[in-house]
C-alpha cells in the first residue's frame, strides 16, 4: 500500500505521516521546500517525540520525498499508483494540490480501487474544498475521472509546536491526537489508519474540535500576548487568562450542545482535556505562533465569529467570545504579516467597513453591532 501526503512539515511528519506509517503504507511526502525534501531523503528514519504524560518515541521508516515544484512528473506517477492521498498544507493551498491529483487520476488504471483522498486541514469540510478544486481543474474530463477517486472529510487534532533548533526531520508533538474520518464514502473498504475512527456524521466532530481546540488555543494566545507572556503553557498558568479561556469555551460548548445535541457533561470533560493539553509545559509552543494570521482567524466561518454568530442567532451568551475577539484585534506582532495588516487596516478603515470585510457579518446580524463596537474601541486606542 502507498500513501502520498502533500505537506512534509511538522504536522505531515509528526501526525498524518506517522499514522499512515503505522497503517503499513509506504509514504511519499510532497513539498515545495527543497531543503526539507533533501533533508527527508538524506535519512532512512525519523523519530516522533511525544512529550508529556504518556508520551513515547516512535520511529517512522519507509518514506521518501518529492519536490512537487521540480519533479511534477514523478509526483503524478506516484499519485496514479497510490492507495491514499492526504494533505496538511493549509486550506488556501489546496488549489495548488489539485492539478497533480487531476493528472494522477488521468493516468490511473480505471480497474484499480478508487484513490482515497482526505484533506487534513484546520477547516470545515476541507476535503469538499479540494474536491471542488479538482473538479474545476479537470473540466470536461471530470466525468471520466470521478469514479477513480473517493473523497472523505476529516477532523484532525494534535498540537505540533514550533520545533527546537537542530531537530532535523525529527518532530516533537503532544501525546494526544484525534483523527475522525467520514465512513460512508468508503463503503466497506476504509483506509487502514490505526488510531483514526470512522464516523457516520462528521459535522459534530469537526465543530467540536474547531470551536474548542482552535478557539481555545487562539484565545489563549491573544490574551497571553496582551499580558506579555511568551509561552502558551505560561499563559494558562495565569488564573485570569485561564478563566477567560474557560469562559469562551463554555460559550462554544453551549452552542455545540444546542446545535448537535452533544452531552454537556461530556463537553465539560472534553474542555478540561483540551486545557490540560494547552498547559503541557513540555510543549514549547508560543503565543506568537498560535496567534499568527489574526485576519483569517477573525473571518466569518473561523474559530471566533463562526461560533459566536451561531450562538447569537440562538440567543446564547457570547460575551467571552467577544472579549477574545477584542484581544485578537489588539494582537500586534511585527513578524506576522497579517498582524501588521490588521493594525494598518484598523487605522485606515471605518469600523463598519472593517467589520463587514474582515468578519463577513451582514449588517443587521445580531452579532454585527457588538463586533463593530469592539473594532471602534480598538481604533480609539490606536488614535
Amino acid at each position: 500500500m502507498k500513501a502520498v501526503h502533500f505537506g512534509a512539515g511538522n504536522i505531515g511528519r509528526g501526525f498524518v505521516g506517522l499514522l499512515l506509517h503505522e497503517g503499513g503504507y509506504e509514504l511519499v511526502f510532497s513539498d515545495v521546500a527543497a531543503p526539507l525534501v533533501d533533508a527527508i531523503n538524506a535519512v532512512d528514519s525519523y523519530t516522533v517525540h511525544e512529550v508529556g504524560e504518556g508520551g513515547a518515541d516512535k520511529v517512522v521508516t519507509g518514506f521518501r520525498a518529492i519536490n512537487s515544484a521540480t519533479q511534477p512528473d514523478e509526483l503524478i506517477e506516484e499519485i496514479a499508483g497510490a492507495n491514499v492521498v492526504t494533505t496538511a498544507v493549509g486550506p488556501t493551498i489546496l488549489r495548488f494540490v489539485a492539478p497533480p491529483i487531476v493528472a494522477g487520476l488521468a493516468l490511473r488504471d480505471p480497474s484499480s480501487p478508487p484513490l482515497q483522498i482526505m484533506a487534513c486541514e484546520n477547516a470545515i469540510n476541507a476535503t469538499d474544498l479540494l474536491r471542488e478544486e479538482i473538479k474545476a481543474q479537470a473540466g470536461e474530463a471530470w466525468d471520466a475521472l470521478e469514479a477513480r477517486a473517493v473523497f472523505a472529510n476529516t477532523a484532525v487534532d494534535r498540537i505540533v509546536p514550533a520545533q527546537p533548533a537542530g531537530a532535523g526531520v525529527d518532530v516533537t508533538v503532544e501525546p494526544f491526537f484525534e483523527w475522525a474520518i467520514e465512513r460512508p464514502p468508503f463503503g466497506d473498504e476504509p483506509p487502514v489508519i490505526p488510531g483514526a475512527h470512522f464516523v457516520d456524521d462528521l459535522a459534530p466532530y469537526i465543530e467540536r474540535k474547531l470551536f474548542t481546540v482552535n478557539t481555545g488555543h487562539a484565545t489563549t494566545a491573544y490574551f497571553g500576548a496582551e499580558a506579555g507572556v511568551e509561552k502558551i503553557s505560561d499563559a494558562l498558568a495565569d488564573p485570569v487568562i485561564a478563566g477567560k479561556v474557560g469562559a469562551a469555551l463554555e460559550e462554544t460548548s453551549a452552542l455545540l450542545a444546542a446545535k448537535h445535541g452533544l452531552d454537556p457533561a461530556e463537553l465539560a470533560e472534553y474542555r478540561a482535556t483540551i486545557l490540560r493539553r494547552f498547559a503541557n509545559p513540555a510543549l514549547p509552543d508560543t503565543v506568537g505562533r498560535v496567534g499568527r494570521q489574526p485576519l483569517r482567524k477573525l473571518s466569518r466561518h473561523e474559530r471566533f465569529v463562526g461560533p459566536a454568530a451561531e450562538a447569537a442567532e440562538r440567543g446564547l451568551p457570547v460575551d467571552a467570545l467577544l472579549a477574545a475577539m477584542g484581544a485578537a484585534l489588539r494582537f500586534d506582532d511585527p513578524d506576522d504579516e497579517q498582524s501588521v495588516e490588521l493594525q494598518q487596516r484598523l487605522r485606515t478603515e471605518t469600523a463598519a467597513d472593517f467589520t463587514a470585510a474582515v468578519t463577513g457579518l451582514e449588517p443587521g446580524h445580531p452579532l454585527a453591532a457588538r463586533v463593530e463596537e469592539l473594532v471602534a474601541a480598538r481604533q480609539a486606542e490606536l488614535a
